[in-house]
């Protein structure tokens, strides 16, 4: 019979790179991990779909100038509203974490060239070659080598097809009134639906990690996995969790366009970095009349340039041409060649069909270099969190490498906590928690409304929270939200808890906090971009 109950010394919510690289670093150091997987694996988010690869470092002796030049690079495609303490701290963290954690620890195969060298790419907002990549699933591979430490280690225990609901609080689950009065609110971990049984699971934990991932399945065009609705951020908002960034959605220019996909195939930055261009439906490029870096501009230069120019032809999409890349395409680009093959596109001699698509979250759960949050026993890694890393936008490979240094970073920090027995949940207030008690009738469960409430957010998100935005739109988005809000809240009371009903209700918790923070940003920088 499945545990209903666990007191445990570190939940990680999520196993992307980010939760897997904590959970790796605190097993390592001795200490006990329980992770819950929203999927039947480790993974199952974004980090697994990256493509392009992650960060090192360029082939120079001189490590402290190419620290120097990649922090140049990174503040100038985030427009300087990056927190430079976190820019530092990623290009100093970085290369050893690449070396120690992915090379050394997992025994990644990052492609080299003829010489054995690390064959280094390079992505839009570069000014450099520094990417590492295995071929064009890079994602895939850095998941495939940890997942299989992380699974193996005596240390870890993991939950699949778990999901969280809502996080402990102190404050909320205090054992008497008094305990409410304390001034500081603290995590004691989270409600988890066992999707195996339909049963709701308390976990208390010592302390508690959010590495959920994305928010962008709230959003119509989409490159991100369905699990990304934003669930940390809509558990962390109820809790009163600092939140900073919200309006900084990420879109990445060039998604396959396509009738017949549900999510939205990446196309890679590399092969743009590797000389394929964007044209119009003429076969005529046009990136360098809106930037003089072209083709190669930071990501929402280009996204916006390509909504300019579909919007002043009617098209419905604009073209990736890659047919006079130098590079073996299907050696190289595996994965894109294999999603265009599958539509009848051989991107060999025919250019690809691409339009812009919500690809990552540069906003979510404020956290410091150690990925603390404002709330004593929560942690927050990965891309639910906001470091302040990317600023009003982020530079191309930063999301993999932000995950793992802010994964280890958080690793230790707990580390030494626990080895100082500080923060631990007492006995007492552990048991006085308790067992989640909600009431629905099975009759209300009707999958339709799930999917037309999900039809209303995504559209109204795409259409007056997307690439551009003026006060009228948001104006009228905020409208929509705040009714859906109280519609689904009012469903979600009266309906027996599923995964269907949770993402939803997570979802329409982040459309909410995101059209709010787009709101009263009222410049026009980066990401948000606002033509009014």
């Amino acid at each position: 019979m499945a545990k209903t109950r666990y007191h445990v010394p570190v939940l990680v919510i999520g196993s992307g790179l980010a939760g897997c690289s904590a959970a790796l670093t605190l097993a390592d150091a001795g200490h006990e991990v329980l992770i819950i997987s929203e999927s039947d694996h480790l993974g199952g988010g974004n980090s697994e779909l990256a493509q392009g690869g992650i960060i090192y470092k360029a082939a120079t002796e001189d490590t402290a100038e190419e620290a120097r030049a990649l922090e140049h690079d990174i503040l100038v495609a985030g427009h300087e509203y990056n927190y430079k303490k976190a820019v530092r701290n990623l290009c100093v963290e970085g290369p050893e974490g690449v070396d120690h954690v992915l090379i050394e620890r997992s025994g990644i195969e990052f492609d080299k060239d003829a010489e054995g060298n690390w064959d280094l790419t390079r992505e839009g907002g570069h000014g450099r070659r520094r990417i590492l990549h295995k071929a064009d699933y890079s994602g895939k591979a850095i998941m495939d080598g940890i997942r299989e430490k992380v699974r193996t280690h005596k240390n870890i225990t993991i939950l699949y097809r778990h999901t969280a609901i809502d996080l402990l609080t102190t404050h909320h689950s205090a054992p008497t009134s008094q305990m409410r009065y304390e001034v500081m609110n603290r995590c004691i971990g989270a409600y988890v639906l066992d999707e195996n049984t339909g049963g709701i699971v308390t976990i208390i934990a010592d302390h508690t990690v959010l590495a959920t991932g994305g928010v962008g399945q709230v959003f119509l065009h989409s490159t991100n996995s369905p699990a990304c609705v934003g669930s940390a951020i809509s558990m962390a908002s109820r809790a009163g969790v600092s939140l900073a960034n919200l309006e900084f959605m990420q879109f990445h220019p060039t998604t396959l366009f396509s009738d017949a996909m549900a999510r939205c195939p990446l196309i890679t930055e590399a092969m743009r970095g590797e000389g394929a261009h964007l044209v119009d439906d003429k076969g005529v490029p046009f990136m360098k009349k809106h930037d003089p870096r072209g083709d190669l501009a930071p990501r929402d230069i280009v996204s916006q340039a390509m909504m300019e120019e579909m919007l002043a032809s009617g098209a419905p999409c604009l073209y990736l041409d890659a047919t006079r890349v130098e590079a073996d395409l299907p050696t190289r680009f595996p994965t894109v060649f294999q999603e265009c093959q599958d539509i009848g596109i051989d991107i060999r001699t025919d250019p690809i069909p691409v339009v812009p698509g919500a690809h990552y979250f540069c906003g979510g759960i404020l956290v410091d270099l150690n990925g603390q949050t404002s709330m004593p026993g929560l942690y927050a890694i990965g891309e639910c969190s906001c470091t302040g890393l990317h600023g009003a936008n982020r530079l191309a490979s930063t999301s993999l490498l932000e995950a793992l240094v802010w994964g280890v970073g958080c690793g230790k920090h707990i580390a030494s906590r626990l080895n100082r027995h500080y923060g631990g949940v007492p006995n007492s207030l552990a048991g006085a928690v308790p067992d989640w008690n909600h009431e629905g009738h099975e009759g209300n469960d009707d999958p339709a409304l799930v999917a037309q409430d999900w039809a209303r957010i995504r559209t109204t998100m795409w259409n007056y929270v997307g690439i551009t935005r003026n006060q009228v739109r948001l104006r009228r988005a905020f409208e929509e939200m705040r009714e859906l809000v109280r519609h689904i809240h009012d469903f979600y009371k009266l309906t027996p808890l599923s995964r269907r009903l949770l993402d939803l209700f997570h979802g329409i918790q982040t459309a909410y906090v995101i059209t709010q923070s787009a709101m009263r940003n009222k410049q026009s920088i980066g990401c948000h971009h606002r033509v009014d």
